[in-house]
């Protein structure tokens, strides 16, 4: 018996160390790749610098040789090098000159269909401009730009461009809708869209099957599938068709100092999507993108449960954000988890939310020891802090009664977050937290924190929620702090400016909710209880 105790407890102790591996005194770390110093200049492979001649199998055969030769540099001299998809081998850094622009062509038909990966799940999708897979020590480099040419694959809405940018699109070719609200690059673009179909393979489907609907599937603009040792440094790039820079499945990852730029009406124009990764830095990068920044995903429902491939042992340090539906984001594609993350010293400017963390039934996956210090934010259009189990679903109605689900390997879990040191000058709601009644967020720490928002906080279906040294100024509309079927939630030292009510209290399982070192006479009502809601579920000290 006592032996069993003791390997228990061995076998305790070795989890809790798993668990507590790193803190802000011993960040994860990614090893970078070497290359060897050979040179191999595209121009020596019969490229030329035109902007006319298609440079594909020039720079394909550079990049054959350097990787025969053991490894090395692929050169891409100052210049204007038009390029079809281009595919890294192990050992390469390929390096981008300044002032040169590798330019991608708008000639769909040099792109084949191959069997890839589109937000967490394996579907038919073009080739990517640049990619490679199973590959060791690989890297892009460089000051000069890589232009993806993704403004010939996007559909747009005529209501996202000017009268000038709308009638330019119109002159370049294309189909516009029945309404004449929408302009399609291609009949076979415009019949996937009309006839929602897309490129999710199911049994006995061939390439062929898609063809119909090739140019609707857009390719990222960089993909790298289970390499290790990848470096990104330097490069600006723009203008992806799809999402900009996607490595998935990849071992000690560096993106440093690069400019992601896609236009704020790119649909699915992420920055970066880091999914399921280990072992990552990403660091003295800006991004001004159409969708979310910076992303960290692990895959989708089931299929993201089956791979059971966390993103993990990730920093992001020194960016900046401006444009984007959110600065950090993880989800909601996070059904293999996420754990051990820190974000600090970032600024976001413009995005639509700050912090995102967005997932939904169905999902699965538990995202768990996160740690943001350090934001600072101005201009967001919605959340400062946003927290939401319900993306792309409906949520219940406040007070309504419903039955409570059972939680499955299905439920997605939020757990384990360390949010200090946020500064934020306009936002329209400072702090935005809503679980699902069957898997509360837990365990949230929010500390010294000041908001300029229109509206204040909003807890829903969370446990272990913690607010402390918490400044919130110009919310007056409605109440300043709403919780809603919460349990064991805490306000310690709250600051605001005036406002009709300062803590409304909703739901017959709300309750634990402790308020202490808070002036509360600045509100015109203190509290107020409905639906159900107890005046038993506050203590104030």
């Amino acid at each position: 018996m006592i032996k069993k105790i003791v390997i228990a407890t061995v076998v305790m102790f070795l989890a809790a160390q798993s668990i507590a591996q790193y803190s802000w005194d011993n960040l994860p770390t990614a090893v970078e790749p070497t290359f060897k110093k050979d040179t191999f200049s595209i121009v020596g492979f019969g490229a030329k610098a035109d902007g006319l001649t298609l440079n594909t199998k020039s720079i394909n055969d550079a990049i054959t040789a350097c990787h025969k030769n053991g490894g090395g540099v692929v050169l891409i001299p100052t210049g204007f090098w038009l390029t079809g998809p281009l595919v890294m081998q192990s050992n390469v850094n390929l390096h981008i000159s300044k002032a040169a622009i590798l330019q991608f062509s708008d000639d769909f038909n040099q792109y084949h269909l191959v069997k890839g990966n589109w937000e967490g799940s394996i579907q038919m999708r073009n080739q990517s401009p640049i990619s490679g897979d199973q590959l060791e020590n690989i890297a892009i480099t460089g000051k000069g730009v890589v232009d993806g040419n993704g403004d010939v694959w996007r559909m747009v809405g005529k209501d996202r461009l000017t009268e000038n940018e709308w009638k330019k699109k119109l002159a370049s070719g294309g189909l516009v809708s029945a309404d004449g609200k929408l302009w399609y690059p291609s009949a076979k673009t415009k019949k996937a869209h009309e006839e929602k179909l897309n490129g999710v393979i199911t049994e006995g489907k061939t390439v062929k099957d898609f063809e119909a609907i090739k140019d609707y599937l857009r390719p990222n603009l960089i993909v790298f599938s289970n390499c290790k040792k990848v470096l990104l440094e330097d490069v600006t790039f723009q203008n992806s068709a799809a999402w900009c820079l996607h490595p998935l499945l990849c071992e000690d990852l560096t993106i440093r100092n690069v400019f992601v730029k896609n236009p704020a009406y790119a649909q699915n124009g992420d920055g970066v999507d880091i999914e399921s990764c280990k072992n990552v830095l990403v660091e003295g990068c800006k991004f001004d993108v159409g969708d979310d920044g910076i992303c960290i995903k692990s895959g989708k429902d089931e299929a993201g449960r089956k791979r059971g491939k966390p993103a993990e042992n990730i920093v992001i340090r020194n960016n900046a954000v401006y444009h984007a539906h959110g600065g950090f984001v993880i989800g909601s594609e996070m059904s293999g988890g996420a754990k051990n993350i820190f974000v600090y010293d970032c600024i976001f400017m413009g995005t639509d939310k700050g912090l995102r963390f967005k997932t939904a039934r169905g999902r699965g996956g538990i995202v768990e020891n996160i740690y943001c210090k350090n934001i600072f934010m101005k201009d967001i259009v919605q959340e400062a802090v946003y927290f939401d189990m319900y993306y792309f679903t409906t949520p219940p109605k406040a007070g309504e009664k419903i039955e409570m689900p059972i939680a499955t390997e299905a439920t997605p879990q939020f757990q384990n977050f360390k949010i200090e040191n946020i500064v934020c000058d306009g936002a329209g709601k400072a702090i935005f937290i809503r679980g699902l009644p069957e898997m509360s967020v837990k365990n949230i720490s929010l500390t010294n924190i000041v908001i300029k928002s229109m509206l204040g906080v909003e807890i829903m279906e969370a446990e272990g929620i913690n607010l402390k040294n918490i400044k919130i100024q110009g919310s007056k509309a409605g109440s300043l702090i709403y919780v809603e079927n919460s349990n064991r939630i805490s306000f310690d030292s709250i600051n605001y400016s005036d406002t009709n009510v300062f803590l409304t209290v909703s739901g017959e399982r709300s309750k634990a909710i402790k308020l202490s070192n808070t002036d509360m006479t600045k509100a015109k009502t203190k509290t107020l209880f409905t639906n159900d809601a107890t005046v038993s579920a506050v203590e104030m000290k």
